[in-house]
């Protein structure tokens, strides 16, 4: 099969950990557009692509079969919509926007113009995610009892101008790292009935969070912080558990345990697995992903809303 075709819009760090990624595999570069040109080139240089400072003619080729937008996701609902007019599916990093109007905006693009959107959030493109949600819904550990998942890195001790610490470019825990620990426990349980979150400000962005998502019988309760170090998720139920050393950060393994004993499953989350599924429903003609339908994006980014608000975590932009 020839090589899926992309228009990169964006070159900085996650748009070069992907392409190293995805050119491993059945995937070629063909543009990448940037309101910075030097960087522009030289990401197209390394990639064999063409580099360009006009969105539309990077977009706008006959030799790109999608759009991958890895730009600070304040710039996000401009671009998807933008590249969905112009007829071509996009994948675009997570979050689609910082708030569920603008994700409402960019969904209501892809229905009116009958093109492909997903949200790129490769943790549910992942054998050992999906395994996990099999063995849970499956009822491999009985009734849900608790769910505990911790997410934090040191993002404080990154650059004061990084995206992640900046106000003005909606940064924080929240919408950075807390979409993960959201996203699992929406994709394993659905819509929580409650939602209470208790957050800490600083200089506009929140630098930590606990999450906690109500269900009939159990709750998830979930950790997010820019100031430690930690990552893991365990998943209790009546009949055993279901453990994660690492949920979200190239996670390799899931452990099932109950009463037939103990077992691993061992799996990649990588950005090709995620490419390659995305390059593969597009080709199949589909409208949305059946790994991150709509439903998914809106729903997740609701609660999201939800914890903002809780916190009372406005953004620049948003006075205006």
């Amino acid at each position: 099969m020839e090589k899926f075709r992309w228009a990169y819009i964006g070159s900085g760090s996650i748009a070069n950990s992907t392409a190293k990624d995805i050119t491993r595999g059945n995937h070629k570069i063909t543009s990448v557009y940037s309101r910075n040109s030097q960087k522009a080139k030289a990401f197209a240089d390394k990639y064999g692509a063409f580099a360009y400072d006009d969105f539309d003619r990077a977009v706008n080729r006959d030799d790109v079969d999608g759009v991958y937008i890895a730009t600070p996701h304040t710039s996000h609902i401009d671009y998807a919509i933008r590249a969905m007019r112009l007829g071509k599916p996009v994948l675009c990093e997570k979050p689609v926007g910082v708030s569920l109007k603008e994700v409402d905006s960019v969904i209501e693009t892809a229905e009116n113009e009958n093109i492909y959107f997903c949200e790129a959030m490769w943790t549910w493109f992942s054998d050992v995610a999906l395994m996990v949600k099999k063995w849970v819904q499956g009822g491999e550990i009985g009734d849900i009892k608790d769910v505990e998942i911790n997410y934090a890195f040191p993002g404080i001790l990154m650059p004061k101008t990084s995206r992640l610490l900046t106000a003005e470019t909606a940064g924080g825990a929240l919408l950075d790292i807390g979409i993960y620990p959201i996203t699992y426990c929406y994709n394993l349980f659905g819509t929580p009935k409650n939602i209470k979150c208790n957050g800490k400000i600083k200089d506009g962005i929140d630098i930590a969070e606990t999450v906690i998502l109500e269900y009939n019988g159990f709750k998830c309760t979930l950790n997010m912080s820019l100031c430690r170090l930690k990552e893991n998720c365990i998943i209790k139920g009546s009949k055993g558990t279901v453990s994660l050393p690492a949920f979200f950060h190239m996670a390799s393994k899931a452990i099932l345990k109950n009463k037939k004993g103990k077992q691993i499953f061992s799996g990649k989350t990588d950005y090709l697995t995620e490419f390659t599924r995305v390059a593969q429903e597009i080709r199949q003609g589909k409208a949305q992903s059946d790994y991150i339908p709509f439903a998914a994006t809106k729903s997740c980014m609701q609660i999201m809303d939800e914890c903002r608000r809780q916190m009372n975590l406005v953004y620049p932009f948003e006075m205006k």
